[in-house]
Order: structure tokens, then sequence, then C-alpha cells
């Protein structure tokens, strides 16, 4: 028998069993408050990296990282709290910004000082995320300049002279520490597909394109059509089934002419279906972690963002969301907030609430019927 969250309850049900109507007031109402609270740092003005799910007293700070401020910078700016939203800015731009190479520190200490200084690619795509929410929203020059700025530093630095992007390299940049990888490269589509709409600069279009080609040709496994998270043929190389549902909803949700001129579309549709069969608890619908490459489960773990992304995924395709809404709700809501993750047997094995969370949240709800 699978444990249920002790937490509380989670929200009321809507009268359109389609309808994200419930999560997005839970949301409202159960999620944004503890990050503007007790999940802030009022001194250092930041967002600590987690809460505990009960009291919301915040985890003993070890460091703070960019990608988690630039993940918060986009969730207030999309709710329209740009006050809040302001300070997040500024403090992405205090803590993180290198003056001296150029680009973003991956995160700082307790104390607000660099520490892990490696430039890494998902933190770059994630500030040019946010900061084309932020500038959109708020009009903010600053913003506008700071995502062109860092779109061609990404173009310049984590390429070597080529079109493969890695995804880390030595604070100078001169040394690779990781060659490619798909999830920096799917959070930079994301980004480029905000900066496209922020901006109407034709140049995420080129962007995108190039990306999209990239990733065609190197992670495409194609007996199954999914994006697998290694370049194709690499050892230890998995596939994860909320990832197959994330670019489910950029590729065709976005329409943009970029995935399908690289074959993207096509293969996706048969990746949706293969993480569908093979990634999909029957039981409870729980999306699990990863699979091989003959769908045999390698790790049952269920993370909440997979399930949102299953979520976000079906409303794209148009197909019925009222069980999977239900049960997500009663696996992974709670009156103070989520359960992060679940293990194979159903147990919560990280109870404590990230501060990147919501932003996979406010993805999803966004994208369910009113």
């Amino acid at each position: 028998m699978q444990d249920q969250p002790t937490h509380g309850a989670p929200a009321a049900p809507s009268t359109n069993p389609d309808s994200g109507a419930a999560l997005r007031a839970h949301y409202a109402s159960a999620v944004l408050p503890v990050w503007r609270g007790a999940g802030f740092n009022a001194a250092l003005r930041l967002p600590f990296e987690a809460v505990n799910p009960d009291d919301h007293a915040p985890l003993p700070p070890k460091r703070y990282r960019a990608m988690a401020c630039a993940r918060q910078l986009f969730v207030f700016s999309d709710a329209g709290d740009l006050n809040h939203a302001a300070t997040l800015f500024d403090s992405l731009r205090h803590y993180f910004q290198d003056k001296r190479h150029g680009g973003w520190f991956y995160s700082v200490d307790a104390n607000g000082a660099p520490l892990e200084r490696q430039k890494d690619l998902y933190t770059h795509a994630f500030v040019v995320f946010a900061c084309a929410h932020y500038a959109r929203q708020s009009g903010s020059a600053d913003a506008f300049a700071l995502l062109d700025e860092t779109s061609r530093l990404i173009e310049a630095r984590f390429g070597n002279g080529g079109d493969v992007l890695n995804a880390a390299l030595a604070e100078d940049f001169a040394t690779t520490l990781e060659g490619p990888l798909q999830n920096p490269l799917m959070h930079l589509a994301e980004a480029w597909l905000a900066a496209r709409d922020a901006t109407g600069d034709a140049a995420y279009d080129t962007r995108l394109a190039t990306l999209a080609q990239t990733v065609a040709r190197l992670f495409v496994h194609e007996p199954t059509g999914c994006i697998a998270e290694l370049p194709v043929g690499a050892a230890g190389n998995r596939l994860e089934p909320g990832h197959q549902f994330e670019w489910y909803f950029l590729a065709i949700g976005s329409r943009h002419a970029a995935f399908e001129s690289a074959g993207l579309n096509a293969r996706l549709e048969r990746a949706f279906d293969f993480a569908q069969r093979y990634g999909i608890d029957a039981r409870t619908g729980g999306v699990v972690a990863a699979l091989d490459e003959a769908g045999n489960v390698i790790d049952g773990t269920e993370r909440i963002w997979a399930q949102t992304e299953y979520l976000r995924a079906l409303a794209t395709r148009g197909d019925a969301l009222g069980q999977q809404i239900e049960r997500y709700r009663a696996r992974f809501l709670h009156a103070r907030g989520w359960v992060e993750c679940r293990s194979a047997d159903g147990n919560i094995s990280r109870a404590d609430m990230p501060s990147t969370t919501p932003y996979h949240l406010a993805t999803a709800y966004a994208s369910l019927p009113a």
C-alpha cells in the first residue's frame, strides 16, 4: 500500500475534470507565499535552496545557486509580482554575474561569496529564460540587454567555435569540463523561445534552428524517437520520460518551425507514445525517472517535475486530463505545498521543498484548461 502525503489535504477539485483551476489555486495560496516569506532570505535578498514542508523553515544554507534565483525571477515575473521580481533581478546580477570573465557563476556560499565558479550552460539558459519573462512583464531595458548579452556569450563561448554547445566550462571558459548534454540544450531551447517572444528578434529563430538540428543529429534514439540524456552511443545513456514530455510541449506546443524542420516533431510523437507506454505506473499514474532503450525501468523514482511535464504534454495533445490531474493531486500536493519525490515503492523519498520547483508548477499549470 503506497502512502499518501501527511502534510494535509490537497486542493479542492474543480467542477471541470480537465481544468487546472484547482491546481492554480493551490499554487497561489500554498506555494507562492512561501517564497515571498519564509523561503526568502531578506538579508541577502536570495531565495533559500529549500524549506521544510511542515513549517516552511529554511534548510540551513550551504550555497545559493544562480539557477534557483533565475527560476524564482521567472516565477514572480509570471505571477505579476514585479516588486519581488525586481529584487531577484538585482540579486541575480549582484551575486552571480562574473564581472571579470563574463557569464554567470554557478553558485555563491552562505555569505554570498562566489563558491562554484564554473560556467554551465544550464545556468546560462535559465538566466536568458528568466530575463526574457521579466523583460516582457516589466519592460526593463537592463533585462532586455542582459538576455541579449548572455545569448551572444553562449554562442561565442560554449561552442568552442562550433555549433555544438558544451554543458560546462571552467571559470574563464578556457577548458571544457563537460561535453554536450541533452538537458541544458532543452532549457536553452525553452529560453530562446521565451526570448523570441519577448524581443521579436529573428536572431532567435536562427539560434533555435541550429539547436534543434544539433539535438536531432546527436541525441535522438531513432528506434523510439526519444531524446536521450547523452549523445546516442555514449555509455550509460538513458531515456527520461519526463524529458520526452517536456520536449513534446516545447517543440509541438510552440509550433516553432525550427523543430519541424529538424525532424523532431514526428520523432517526439513516437517518443510520447514510448514514454507513456513504459514510463507511467499503470496503477498510480506516476511518471518514473528513467528507462533503458528497451523500455525497462532503470530508475523508478517519481519526481514532481516529471508529473507536471506529463500533464503539460497531455494538454498539448488535447488528451483527457481529469484522471491524471486527480492522481497527481493525491500523490504530490498537500495543504502546505508539495511532495518533491517518491521512491519506486511510493514512499516519500524527498520531503523538503526546493525553491526551483515552483517554476515547474507554474509552467505546467499555465498550459491546462481554465
